[in-house]
């Protein structure tokens, strides 16, 4: 008993042991990550005007900053939204080019910066060298009625034609019948069809599954005709090359469709000089092999040894060119990936009807299906090999939000980073929905094991410049952390050659952060806060519940964390999954477990009740081995494949699952599994007496707080989001016992334990208080019994204020920048209420200076602690106290600890305030005879959408105050 009882402990120790190491490692990290955490940027080449001097200092400043590395990208833009033109430099891919690009490569192995590129100029791939036949295509028609009993000779006309390419498909008849005219017609079949895509914001695109309308378009035809597939004739062969047709008509009235296809009017977007051209076909593997060979080889071939070194990533942006329908091996590849020939359905372009409306719907869904494969397999799939050659990666925005033919999870398969994007708030997406789209990037990391999910980070289209920092892009940075992101893509990084002037060349779109702005200076503390978090995260594994499976259907991307459908929120996390891997899905005790690794407690089936038969096939597998489901009843398969078969076999197994009669809501025994329906992922977990994950105890609004939960080895990591503008104090559970909790605040990179916790049920309670839109790291790690209680009410201090610096306050400005040197500001004031010119249209650094006195005796068991309250428009500072330097502070509510160096009695402050380079632009361009301070492309004098507006409103800068000295009150 003796040595069981030491073999225990000496386990036991060795257990405590590494997890300490592993803690100590990681809080170094925390503290100052290595360079490998640091965010990247997509480093804008804007029109090409790029120089030698300007990528050295681009390069330099990034290094100083920490960054991770660099995406160039070679775009134009400059000018969209009615901003001004700027000198062109090499065209993309040129020699003179190739040569910057060298230089640029040169540089960051020098400086130890990894660097990838976007293998375009501007969005989506195409160019000059792009001819029609590796051109985006699609289908076209014409068609004509005739009158049977008699022989005919016609001419077909030519179907609609775009850009001199054309080439038949086929040509079919079939029979009018006044039997079979019908008002029941297919809706939206534009879009059924592929010809467009649907919008920016990944919308839910269930709705092609059926006959409803959506997205305010409505059934164009009235009435149509019902054909039948075995009166289809195929008049291929009775066509000649010039169009004309020989056919002896049987008896009545016939259609005749001559059906072939064309290019798309699709152009690439955005890119510099004259690099203009067709887009690529992305269904076809001829066409991405044109396209590598014609454009990338040779800058692969210009950068030698840095490829697969220095140059390690490839990049192509979302998906924005519209829809795409065909290529030219479509008939063969439909066969292959759907099990049945196409021909006989293609009358559907005409609005025809194929047997009838459901018929018709489940062929336009394979046929989206088929091109949603192509996309996959002959693009991204191609694009990822030709890297792996090199030892390079790819990371495409492959996956939306622009809802293209496309299935975002199985694109992302085949990337070595999953890339999204997201949005700060701005006039062109306001809400934030249309703002997030991180939580189909990360679960498809998650389930296929990959380590880096990125984004085009703080995109916005409005006002230049204004971006409030602490308001804005962290509470956008901690909300997508929450969903999953670990690393982030500055949009946009502009490069600017110094003859440009200041604040110089910059994209119409994205928050501007780059060298050039006035508060570049004073960033480290901005960036350092994402490079700590970062450095946590991107290490670790994530811990959900739920796995949701979001259906076959093309296209299919999915929308942000909190449209939730599987219902598991608040207090417990989700992935999303496509079929690709939901046919990988094993049980394993219980569990539903990913290739990735991660595993679920339950999978929740979409809502529509559309499942594909292999899907259900493997529901089935699931739950006979321990699974628990949770769905309604599927009634059909929206596809043709296995025809009549295999919807029996589909209603078959569904009726064994779930039964052929349920209630609105239950649960079934099946093998070793469940089945459950009519209840939310939330409310049947806490059913089953499994606590949530998270949970603020306080809250009733799901989206002020957010978390994300991770293990790190013997660490459990919670990421705690106050997504709210107002101080929150609250108690949160987390479903973690027997381990000490720490806080790590990532802003400082102080690490702490949490002195007030409760265990209780196997889970612990922590009360926070988080400041506006503060974030907080709970890590759990050394091992504690569960039965031991924290000493202390609160692990945060109240503040109680003990003076206001009211009274005057000297400001030093800049006079190169148009504002007199020192002025007396008799109280704190928005710099754009001044009556003086140079101080109402200022931008850069203002330097406050204020002595005051303190009149009590600092106590030395007593904390003390500076506010500044508001600080405009950036939001960022820098504070000396009694001549000490007390760091930079730009987040709510600005506070910085004086405890060592307030002194009764005289105290003298600086406070240095640094604004955007709005106001100061502003001004020049509403005063354009007199002397300018700036040189941009950039006009504010219009909206985003580029519209003329009748003036430029200022933005509030400067610091507002109040100004308080505070006492720190503990808690008793």
């Amino acid at each position: 008993m003796r040595k069981i009882i030491l073999f225990f402990a000496l386990c036991f120790f060795l257990a405590c042991t590494k997890s300490e190491v592993n803690n100590t490692a990681l809080k170094k990290n925390f503290k100052q990550p290595d360079a490998e955490y640091g965010i990247n940027c997509w480093w804008w080449w804007l029109n090409g005007n790029v120089t030698k001097g300007a990528i050295t200092k681009d390069l330099e400043a990034m290094k100083s900053k920490n960054f991770q590395g660099a995406m160039i990208f070679d775009a134009g833009g400059h000018n969209q939204r009615s901003n001004k033109d700027i000198p062109a430099g090499p065209l993309f891919g040129s020699e003179e080019w190739n040569k910057l690009f060298v230089f640029a490569l040169d540089e960051a192995e020098r400086l130890g910066l990894s660097i990838g590129f976007n293998i375009q100029s501007g969005w989506n791939l195409g160019g000059p060298s792009v001819t029609p036949e590796f051109a985006a295509k699609q289908l076209t028609y014409s068609e004509v009625k005739v009158s049977g009993n008699e022989n005919i000779e016609q001419k077909l006309a030519q179907p609609k034609t775009q850009k001199d390419f054309y080439k038949d498909i086929v040509v079919l008849a079939f029979p009018i019948k006044e039997e079979n005219k019908t008002a029941e017609v297919i809706g939206n079949l534009d879009l059924k069809l592929g010809y467009h895509e649907l919008g920016g914001s990944a919308p839910d695109t269930r709705f092609l599954l059926t006959n409803q309308s959506s997205f305010g378009r409505h059934l164009t035809q009235e009435s149509t005709h019902v054909v039948k597939r075995d009166e289809i004739v195929n008049l291929t062969a009775n066509m000649d090359q010039q169009g004309n047709l020989s056919w002896k008509v049987p008896a009545g009235e016939w259609c005749i469709m001559r059906i072939g296809y064309t290019c798309t009017d699709a152009e690439v977007s955005t890119s510099s000089g004259d690099w203009q051209g067709n887009v690529l076909d992305y269904m076809s593997t001829k066409a991405f092999d044109f396209y590598w060979n014609d454009v990338v080889e040779p800058i692969f071939s210009a950068a030698g040894h840095h490829v697969g070194e220095t140059l390690k990533y490839m990049e192509t942006d979302s998906w924005e060119c519209g829809g795409m329908n065909w290529t030219d091996n479509f008939i063969d590849d439909f066969k292959t990936y759907r099990g049945y020939e196409l021909l006989n359905y293609l009358p559907v372009l005409g609005g025809y009807v194929i047997e009838d409306v459901n018929t018709s719907n489940a062929f336009l869904a394979d046929f989206r299906k088929t091109i949603g494969d192509l996309v996959a397999y002959n693009h991204y799939a191609r694009f990822a090999e030709y890297a792996h050659k090199y030892n390079m990666g790819v990371q495409p925005e492959s996956a939306g939000p622009h809802a293209g033919p496309m299935d975002g999870i199985k694109n992302y398969g085949f990337s070595d980073i999953v890339m999204s994007e997201f949005w700060a708030p701005s006039p062109h997406r306001p809400k934030p929905e249309n703002r997030f789209f991180l939580k189909q990037a990360s679960s498809a990391a998650h389930i296929y094991g990959k380590k880096i999910v990125g984004a085009e980070s703080f995109t916005t289209i409005g006002p230049h410049w204004n971006d409030e920092l602490w308001h804005d892009q962290k509470s956008s940075f901690d909300h997508e952390i929450c969903a999953g992101l670990n690393r982030v893509y500055l949009h946009t990084f502009t490069c600017s050659p110094q003859e440009m002037g200041l604040p110089g060349q910059e994209y119409f779109a994205g928050t501007h952060i780059n060298p050039q702005v006035t508060w570049w200076d004073y960033s480290n503390s901005f960036f350092d806060y994402m490079s700590r978090v970062q450095s946590v995260v991107q290490d670790g594994d994530f811990v959900a519940d739920v796995l949701y499976y979001y259906g076959d259907h093309v296209p299919n991307v999915f929308p942000f964390k909190y449209s939730d459908p599987a219902g598991c929120m608040p207090g417990f996390d989700y992935d999303v999954t496509d079929e690709t891997i939901f046919l990988q899905l094993k049980t394993e005790n219980g569990k539903i477990k990913v290739p990735g690794g991660v595993e679920y407690r339950v999978l929740v089936l979409p809502d529509h009740k559309v499942l594909s038969l292999a899907v259900l096939e493997k529901v089935q597998d699931l739950v006979e081995n321990g699974a628990t489901v949770i769905g309604p009843k599927p009634e059909k398969m929206i596809s043709l494949q296995g025809g009549q078969e295999a919807q029996n076999k589909f209603t078959e197994i569904a009726d064994k699952l779930w039964g052929e009669t349920i209630s609105d809501q239950g649960e079934k025994k099946y093998g070793q599994g469940t089945i459950a329906w009519g209840t939310g992922a939330r409310n049947y977990l806490m059913s089953k007496d499994i606590a949530p994950d998270f949970d603020v105890l306080e809250n009733s609004t799901v989206s002020d707080f957010d978390y994300i939960h991770y293990t790190i080895g013997a660490n459990d990591v919670y990421f705690v989001s106050n997504q709210t503008d107002k101080k929150q104090k609250v108690n949160c559970n987390f479903r973690i016992s027997g381990k000490q909790p720490e806080l790590w605040d990532a802003l400082s990179g102080e690490v702490r334990n949490a002195e007030a916790f409760s265990q209780n049920s196997g889970t612990t309670n922590v009360p926070l208080t988080l400041e506006p839109y503060q974030a907080i790291m709970v890590v759990f790690n050394q091992p504690i019994s569960k039965n031991k209680q924290g000493t202390e009410n609160s692990n945060f201090a109240d503040y109680k204020v003990l003076q206001t610096l009211s009274g005057d306050w000297t400001v030093n400005f800049d006079p190169k920048l148009g504002a007199p040197a020192s002025v007396n500001f008799p109280q704190l004031n928005d710099w754009t209420k001044s009556e003086e010119p140079g101080i109402k249209y200022y931008s850069g650094t203002a330097i406050y200076n204020k002595t005051f006195v303190f009149d009590a005796e600092p106590q030395n068991n007593q904390s003390y602690f500076l506010e500044l309250g508001s600080v405009k428009d950036v939001g960022i500072a820098e504070v000396s106290f009694n001549g000490e330097y007390k760091g930079i502070v730009w987040t709510a509510p600005f506070r910085v600890n004086i405890t060592e160096e307030l002194k009764k009695g005289e105290n003298t402050l600086k406070i240095k305030v640094v604004n955007s380079w709005y106001n100061r632009v502003a001004g020049d361009e509403l005063f354009p005879d007199k002397k300018q301070y700036t040189q941009t492309n950039i006009v504010l004098s219009h909206d985003f959408q580029g519209r003329p507006i009748s003036d430029i409103p200022l933005e509030a800068s400067g610091l507002l105050g109040p100004v308080v000295i505070k006492q720190a009150i503990t808690e008793l």
